[in-house]
């Protein structure tokens, strides 16, 4: 008998479409790998599901709060079904961007200097010299990310306003200028380095990153070896200081600009990276010789307990 396999997407995050296009993706591919799947939209009644079905193991698609962020990794291992990517304690720490900084810098990751401030001090004054980046401390696909550029007399008023919906605290970083890479690792081996280029010429935000043709995909990004293999290098360090399992995906910046630092350093990890057809992680899994099924396949046949 074929392995039965939940695919848990959707949920109720701001990310919930880009989940439903993950595991939509993913549930077809593993359907054509010969498995048993039954496609779950994840909602407060998924214990009882979950208990219902009994599958063999569990793909998580989901993103953002509660799919991410250690909640459903929880259920899971109570539940005892196993399940992919990242556990509990790992999915928790990465999901919080300035705890999670703390333990890459304690493995000799650079990261961005920043602090985490109230949002409502944020949009008095600001909290460090322009230019800088105001972000979520624990959201995904750059929801509610702000770039405030140099010379901005006034910190963006959103940030006081209450349609403003990602949390009282924000991570405030310095901006690092220069090139948007991003490394996935695959178990214990780094994958290769795409350099993101958004197709309007802006920054990689919500739209560049889920929109057909929204960014440009540079694989192998065009980088000197050594600069190449220190992205790996650093990806797969941060991966494994914050206990991460299975599929991750680092995101960094590279300021290679004239006059520029030269600085390299790890934004954040991404412990459920986006699976859909625009997404990254395939691209790169596909330079690496991998069918999108067999690579979907590979991440069921890891899924576990205790992770």
């Amino acid at each position: 008998m074929s392995k039965h396999v939940a695919v848990l997407m959707g949920g109720t995050s701001s990310e919930r479409e880009v989940s439903l296009n993950s595991g939509t993706a993913c549930a077809d591919a593993l359907e054509g790998e010969g498995y048993r799947v039954t496609r779950v939209d994840v909602g407060a009644d998924i214990a009882s599901v979950l208990t219902e079905l009994r599958p063999d193991a569990a793909f998580n698609a989901l993103h953002g709060p509660a799919g991410e962020d250690g909640t459903i990794q929880g259920l899971l291992e109570i539940l005892r079904i196993p399940y992919t990517h990242s556990g509990v304690l790992a999915s928790a720490l990465a999901m919080h961007k300035e705890r999670a900084k703390v333990v890459m810098r304690a493995a000799g990751v650079s990261v961005p200097e920043g602090l985490v401030v109230n949002r409502h001090d944020a949009a008095k004054s600001h909290p460090i010299a322009p230019p800088y980046v105001v972000k979520p401390v624990s959201e995904g696909s750059s929801m509610g990310v702000i770039i405030v550029r140099d010379g901005r007399s006034h910190p963006p008023q959103i940030l006081a306003s209450d349609e403003w919906a990602f949390g009282e605290e924000v991570l405030v970083e310095k901006y690092v200028a220069g090139r948007e890479l991003t490394c996935a690792v695959m178990g214990d081996r780094a994958l290769g380095v795409i350099e993101i280029k958004a197709a309007s010429g802006g920054w990689y935000d919500y739209d560049a990153k889920y929109a057909p043709g929204g960014s440009i995909h540079v694989l192998p990004a065009e980088l000197k070896p050594n600069v190449y293999q220190r992205v790996q290098e650093l990806s797969l360090t941060a991966h494994q200081a914050l206990g991460c399992r299975g599929v991750s995906r680092a995101d960094l910046r590279y300021d290679d600009t004239p006059g520029g630092t030269g600085a390299l350093v790890v934004l954040e990890v991404n412990t459920q990276p986006g699976m859909t057809q625009t997404s990254l992680v395939p691209d790169m899994a596909a330079h690496a010789g991998y069918r999108f099924g067999e690579f979907v396949r590979w991440m069921v046949e890891d899924a576990s307990l205790g992770r």
